[in-house]
């Protein structure tokens, strides 16, 4: 198993191509991008990895969970990878490490991708956080996964992948990290707050949006875009919270149309 630092992590096309990290969601798990890693890889050298205390990384959390600690764990990634600069594609809790990245280390990141991204905690997605917990703490893992399906993905596609995603529950119940980690890392994504900040990030900037999004409202992307000079707004009418999944073949031409303009 490839670990760096306690990370697992894992690199998929030309060992020569540019790199383009992926970072998971809340989940944590870089088993999340298997609709995209083989397009992707056609062109980048793909590094997908598990977040710190999910998947199959190290499960142990010492100290704080911050957004700022996660995005330590990607320098120490690079480090270790010994890669100067990257392209960095995030879902939501990617996302925001990424953005995260862009105000900490931005000479490390060539461009930068976020998907279903916020800049500070919404009421809405702050009401789906509690909700959620509330399934995990009263219902315990089965309960809190039987009901994610609900947050990440449009009805229409939840419903017409109904026995997929039940034959899925049991694997994801093996790899579900302790409810601990989970709300650690639920505190630091409410916790998260860069709005002030959004005029500091300067490099290249693509906010992928789902309009149908349930989990984190649309105009939290639209909000970014103000905030972050010549960022682009990537913006599919439909897909749910897990737009890379319930639409790839989309999600990644508009990836590798983007990058191939604004990330050289």
């Amino acid at each position: 198993m490839a670990e760096i630092g306690g990370l697992y992590w894992e690199s998929h096309g030309r060992a020569d191509a540019e790199p383009l990290i992926l970072s998971p969601g809340l989940g944590g798990s870089g088993q999340y991008w298997q609709p995209n890693i083989a397009a992707l890889a056609e062109q980048y050298r793909v590094i997908v990895y598990d977040h710190r205390g999910t998947g199959r990384s190290d499960r142990a959390l010492a100290g704080r969970v911050t957004i700022g600690t996660m995005a330590e764990d990607v320098i120490a990634l690079l480090d270790g990878l010994g890669i100067e600069k990257t392209h960095f594609l995030g879902h939501a809790a990617g996302g925001v490490i990424g953005l995260a990245l862009a105000l900490s280390a931005p000479e490390r990141l060539a461009a930068l991708i976020v998907v279903n991204g916020w800049s500070r905690l919404d009421p809405h997605f702050a009401r789906c956080f509690e909700t959620r917990l509330a399934l995990l703490r009263d219902g315990g893992p089965r309960a809190y996964l039987k009901a994610q399906p609900i947050f990440l993905y449009p009805a229409n596609w939840s419903s017409d992948h109904s026995a997929e995603l039940d034959a899925e529950l049991e694997a994801q119940l093996a790899a579900f990290p302790n409810a601990d980690t989970i709300v650690r890392r639920v505190t630091a994504l409410r916790s998260f707050d860069i709005d002030d900040r959004l005029a500091e990030i300067n490099l290249p900037v693509m906010l992928v949006v789902s309009e149908d999004d349930m989990l984190v409202p649309a105009k939290c992307s639209h909000r970014l875009a103000k905030g972050i000079s010549g960022a682009q707004l990537g913006v599919l009418g439909s897909g749910g919270h897990a737009c890379n999944v319930t639409r790839p073949d989309m999600f990644n031409r508009l990836v590798l149309s983007w990058l191939s303009q604004a990330g050289h």
